[in-house]
C-alpha cells in the first residue's frame, strides 16, 4: 500500500540534523560569541575590499569552475589548479564526497568525538556512518583500521579534530593510509590546520601528492575569517577531482566569495596576525582555565574544551547559563557525546580575559 504523502528515502529521518553554536545572549548589554570557533580578528582587509568590488555586478553569474580562485590557491600551496575544487565551505565538499563514492550498503568511518557534518553526509547517500573509538580524546588509529570491513569505502579524518582541539602526528596519519585498502578514499580535513605550530604535524599535502586514494579538505571560515561566504577547498587525485565536479552544482562558489578567497589567502600578513594572536591566547586560556580547577583538554587550534567536574552544581550547562547570562556565548558539545564539557573559541583579549574572570565567578559560588 502506497504512503499518502512523498516519503524520504530510508535513512534520512534517521539523522540527527546539525544545530551550530548559539549566537546570542538574551538580556546581555554585550554579547562576545565563543561558539563557532571564528577568527576574533575578523577577514583581511583586502578581502572585505574585494568582495564590496563584486556588489557592482551582482547580475553576472560566478566563474562555475572558480578558475582564479583555484589559481591563487595553488600559487600559494605549490598546487596544480587543475586538482582543486572550491565549495561553498567545506561541508559543502564533504558532502559532495560522500555523495560521489558512498552509496547504499557502504559505509564511512569517523573518529569518536569527530565532526559531527561526517555521518551527516554519510547517511545522507544511505551508507551506515562507523565510529571508531578516541583513546584520551584523540583520534585512534588502530580503532580505525580495526573497523574496516569489506563494506568500507571512505574514512573522515578531522585533523585537527574539532570539537577536541586534539592531533596525531602525521607519521599517524601515513600509518592509518597504509592500513587501508587502496580503493577506500582517505579524507583529511585540515580546517584548522593553519593553527597548528607542532613539528611532527602536517596537513597531509604530500600524501595527497603520492597517493591515489587521499584528499584533502580546508576551509576559509577559520583563519580567513570569511565564514558568512562558507567557503573552502579540496585537493586530490585527478580522477576524485573528476568523480566530485560530475556532482557538484555549475555554480556552488557565489563570486564575492570567489573574489574575497582570493583576497584572504594571499594576505600572508594578516594570516600571521591571526596565528600570533591565537599563540598568545590559546596557552594563556589553557593556563588560566586550569588554574580554577578545571580540566581543559590540550589544543592545537583556536579553540579549547573545558571540562566540568559536575560536582557542587558545577555542571556544563550551570556553567553555560551562567556565562551565557553575562554576554559569553560559549559551545555545548552535549551533541558530541560530552555533555561534561563547553567548548571555547579563542576570542578578543577583552572577551578571553571575561571569561576567565567568569569562570573564575562560578567555580567560586
Amino acid at each position: 500500500m502506497s504512503s499518502s504523502r512523498p516519503q524520504p528515502r530510508p535513512g534520512v529521518l534517521s539523522i540527527s540534523a546539525y544545530v551550530p553554536g548559539k549566537s546570542g545572549a538574551p538580556g546581555a548589554a554585550k554579547v562576545f560569541k565563543l561558539s563557532s570557533n571564528e577568527s576574533p580578528l575578523g577577514p583581511s582587509p583586502h578581502a572585505i575590499a574585494a568582495y564590496q568590488a563584486v556588489g557592482q555586478h551582482l547580475e553576472d553569474y560566478p566563474d562555475g569552475a572558480a578558475t582564479r580562485l583555484r589559481e591563487a590557491i595553488a600559487g600559494v600551496y605549490g598546487l596544480d589548479p587543475a586538482r582543486i575544487i572550491c565549495g561553498a565551505g567545506s561541508d559543502d565538499l564533504l558532502n559532495l564526497i560522500a555523495r560521489a563514492y558512498l552509496a547504499d550498503g557502504d559505509e564511512a568511518i569517523h573518529s569518536q568525538y569527530g565532526f559531527l557534518v561526517y555521518p551527516i553526509a554519510t547517511m545522507g547517500t544511505g551508507a551506515k556512518p562507523v565510529v571508531a573509538p578516541e583513546k584520551d580524546l584523540t583520534t585512534d588509529v588502530d580503532a580505525i583500521l580495526a573497523a574496516v570491513t569489506p563494506r568500507t569505502k571512505v574514512v573522515f579524518l578531522a585533523n585537527p579534530n574539532n570539537p577536541t582541539g586534539t592531533y596525531i602526528p602525521f607519521d599517524e596519519v601515513k600509518r592509518l593510509h597504509r592500513g587501508l585498502r587502496p580503493d577506500i578514499l582517505l579524507v583529511l580535513d585540515a580546517a584548522y590546520a593553519e593553527y597548528v605550530s607542532r613539528n611532527d604535524y602536517s596537513t597531509g599535502l604530500e600524501l595527497v601528492a603520492e597517493s591515489e586514494n587521499v584528499v584533502m579538505c580546508r576551509t576559509f571560515s577559520k583563519i580567513h575569517a570569511l565564514a558568512a561566504l562558507r567557503l573552502g577547498w579540496m585537493v586530490g587525485p585527478a580522477h576524485v577531482v573528476d568523480a566530485v565536479n560530475r556532482v557538484r552544482g555549475p555554480f556552488n562558489v557565489n563570486a564575492p566569495a570567489i573574489d574575497a578567497g582570493i583576497a584572504a589567502v594571499e594576505d600572508a600578513g594578516h594570516i600571521e596576525l591571526s596565528r600570533a594572536h591565537n599563540d598568545r591566547w590559546l596557552p594563556w586560556l589553557s593556563e588560566e582555565i586550569g588554574k580554577l580547577g578545571l580540566t581543559v583538554t590540550p589544543s592545537v587550534a583556536n579553540f579549547l574544551l573545558i571540562h566540568f567536574p559536575g560536582t557542587n552544581g558545577h555542571t556544563a550547562q550551570a556553567a553555560d547559563a551562567f556565562l551565557t547570562a553575562r554576554g559569553l556565548v560559549l559551545r555545548s558539545v552535549a551533541s558530541y557525546g560530552l555533555p561534561a564539557a563547553l567548548r571555547m573559541s579563542v576570542g578578543t583579549e577583552e572577551a578571553n580575559r571575561l571569561v576567565v574572570a567568569s569562570l573564575a565567578e562560578f567555580m567560586a559560588a
